[in-house]
């Protein structure tokens, strides 16, 4: 109890001294401001800020934001340009959903420019498609090896010839190069992609990602001076050791009026069976539904891309579907994708759980986000029992565990837990790593089951090292994320779930922690269903992913993918539900046939190869597996990328290439104050970049 309150001593002393030194920060940035304002305030200043004013000139990158076009003039400024609009087209059948995402921009200039922008997707979104539209032409991209493709795209920049280049810098992050946009033209660019929709017992969902939430970046830096030489794959933070792709990762983020780059979005939903209800949990929408049961669901009006977009809708209990299979023929290939909802589970409440509670409290957590986690972290300690033991972890740059070892959760303790999460605040970095370890290696001999919640937004750029440190030391323990706020990075929320054997879940606002997770404790009560396989007819040989089917949770999908020369009429999957062997037959020689199913095909094993890339080393072998299904399936990878070129040069040779850029916004909750503290000296540069937006603005307060 002594070590306790000492704990929530420090921890006040230390939050009163994080207040003395942001209250110092802020007061010198102010009064440098006002000191600016009188050293500025001349006619010669004047004139300089009213020529500013007009090209609306950014002389640091960092002053971009994600989704948004950026021109760079040759002299190494960074000029806005507005955005026209950015549509979205979602059409959903059944559990298949296709996704278009066009964003107009335009080129209000005198100039020939070059662009790029910065967008998010959801991390299991199979992108197969982009066309660039410039006035009445259209110019369809074509898969190619990335680097051949970015050498492509640069012969054609060079010649003058219109062109448009896709990558991938992680499943959810995505860069468009925009290059020769002639003076007063409108570009529309269009991504395509397909994505499952997310099934739980009778509920269905669908999010739609509109923000890249900015990244914190541990490690040292590369290239200690480094230049932005490059506007392609450049954002506000210097590559690391630890992620050595930091630039092409971090978007930079610009606080600006909520009207920038506003978004216009529409669904079709034909869902197959009868719906209870339809909600948007973060939006307002319109829902008309036709005679055939299919709806038109509409936001109402453009909303600015500050947070992810969820439908959800109901089915109706006696119609909710139980297994869904689709089937395709390609290329002399048979293609299946499997659906099946196991049988309801036994309640196991008798069972004690050694349950630990991992917290981010870095900076990005800050605003709504804590609060939400605070909340959660409230509920998740109520529904403890004497049996159960428990802990709490709490990180951002430093880390603090309540107590030694989980205790038991008796009231004298659990009143403790309280105090502790009541005092909870948000500041500082996101090193998660240690915090992961100490949670995944202090398990004690228990004859229960032991559970690990991590609440975080998952804000960081090393994802692919702490996937491998929980495979490393997952050990018994099961791991459980919850992703906390309006744009949480879903790629680490997803995949850190799949590594730890458990399962993920969201909170965008604190009015769905109690319906949340209440869900969530629900799986955590109930046995899951493990040791899948797939039983199949003598002398069969197929190919199915992912290879090891994932356990499952009370009321999630078995979820596989199939492919063979000739597939067999029926398989049986085998598992144990709890201590119980269960299995089932499914023939699949019915069922819907569907293009779409070879590419989720493709999908799921380059996600299970680059687990493997990861793990191994990042062999060459691996590499080259993954990029002959990506370029087989004509998909966007880490290794793949689609370039569109126009065949004539349409810019003049004696016409320079030069440059323009628009604003964007930061995630709907944070705060200034907030954004990502790095190893690197992207801090400096955003206070800096905060600084002198705060002069402007003062200038043209004076002015008026």
């Amino acid at each position: 109890m002594a070590t306790s309150k000492q704990s929530l001593r420090d921890n006040l002393l230390t939050s009163l001294g994080r207040c003395v030194i942001y209250s110092c920060a802020i007061g010198l940035v102010v009064s440098l401001g006002f000191m600016s304002l009188i050293i500025f305030a001349s006619p010669a200043h004047a004139a300089m800020e009213e020529r500013a004013a007009k090209l609306e000139s950014i002389r640091h990158i960092n002053d971009l934001s994600s989704g948004q076009l950026v021109f760079r003039h040759k002299d190494g400024h960074y000029l806005t340009s507005p955005t026209l609009a950015t549509d979205v087209e979602i059409k959903i059948n059944g559990l298949l959903a296709r996704v278009q995402v066009s964003q107009t921009f335009t080129n209000p200039t005198d100039s020939w420019q070059e662009g790029i922008y910065v967008f998010p997707l959801p991390e299991t979104a199979a992108v197969d498609h982009l066309q660039m539209k410039i006035g009445e032409r259209i110019i369809i991209g074509e898969i190619k090896r990335k680097a051949e493709a970015k050498k492509i795209y640069e012969a054609a920049k060079a010649s003058g010839k219109r062109a448009t280049l896709l990558e991938q810098q992680r499943p959810n992050i995505f860069t468009s190069s925009v290059a020769n946009i002639a003076p007063g033209d409108s570009i529309t660019i269009t991504i395509e992609y397909q994505q499952m929709v997310t099934q739980n017992e009778d509920e269905f969902s669908l999010r739609f990602p509109m923000v890249v939430t900015p990244r914190y970046i541990p490690g040292k830096i590369v290239n200690q001076v480094e230049e932005v030489s490059e506007v392609n794959s450049t954002g506000w933070a210097m590559n690391t050791d630890q992620v050595p792709d930091a630039s092409a990762i971090t978007p930079p983020v610009v606080i600006g009026a909520l009207d920038h780059n506003p978004v216009n979005l529409s669904v079709t939903l034909a869902a197959g069976f009868p719906i209870e209800h339809v909600i948007s949990r973060y939006h307002e929408i319109e829902n008309i539904e036709l005679k055939n049961g299919t709806r038109n669901i509409a936001l109402m009006g453009a909303v600015p891309a500050d947070r992810d977009f969820e439908l959800v809708w109901q089915a109706k209990s006696q119609f909710t579907p139980q297994a869904a299979l689709f089937k395709q023929r390609k290329d002399n290939q048979d293609y299946a994708m499997v659906m099946l909802m196991p049988p309801k589970q036994m309640n196991t409440e008798s069972i004690a759980r050694e349950m630990i509670f991992i917290v981010d409290t870095s900076g990005s957590m800050d605003g709504t986000s804590i609060i939400q986690a605070r909340s959660a972290l409230l509920y998740g300690l109520d529904q403890l029992r004497p049996q159960d033991s428990f802990n709490i972890i709490r990180f951002s740059d430093d880390l603090e565990s309540m107590f030694e070892q989980a205790r038991l959760a008796t009231d004298t303790n659990l009143d403790i837990a309280r105090d502790f999460v009541n005092w909870l605040r948000a500041n500082g970095g996101t090193e998660m790593a240690p915090a992961l370890k100490l949670a995944l290696t202090s398990e004690k001999q228990t004859n229960g089951i032991r559970q690990i919640m991590f609440l975080t937004d998952g804000s960081v750029g090393n994802e692919d090292a702490l996937f491998n440190l929980i495979k490393q030391h997952l050990g018994t323990s099961r791991l459980f994320t919850v992703g906390i706020g309006s744009a949480p990075n879903s790629h680490f929320m997803k995949r850190a779930a799949e590594y730890g054997r458990g399962s993920h879940s969201y909170i965008g606002a604190e009015s769905e922690v109690r319906q949340k997770m209440q869900a969530l404790f629900t799986k955590l009560s109930h046995p899951v269903v493990t040791d899948i396989t797939l039983d199949l007819p003598a002398g069969v040989v197929l190919e199915q992913w992912p290879r090891v089917i994932p356990d499952l949770y009370m009321g999630e999908p078995l979820l596989v993918t199939l492919r063979a020369d000739d597939l067999p009429d029926n398989i049986t999957i085998k598992g144990m539900l709890g201590t119980t062997e269960w299995q089932t037959n499914v023939a699949l020689h019915i069922g819907a046939e569907s293009d779409s199913v070879s590419t989720f095909w493709a999908r799921r094993k380059i996600e299970s190869l680059m687990d493997d890339y990861r793990t191994q080393n990042q062999g060459e072998d691996i590499k080259n597996a993954i990029v002959n299904v990506a370029l087989a399936h004509h998909l966007v990878s880490k290794f793949t990328s689609l370039v569109a070129v126009e065949q004539t040069p349409v810019r003049p040779k004696e016409e320079d290439l030069k440059s323009k850029t628009i604003a964007n916004n930061m995630p709907a909750g944070w705060k200034i104050g907030q954004l990502p503290q790095t190893a690197t000296s992207a801090e400096l540069q955003l206070l800096l970049g905060f600084f002198l937006l705060l002069v402007m603005q003062l200038l043209r307060w004076r002015k008026a």
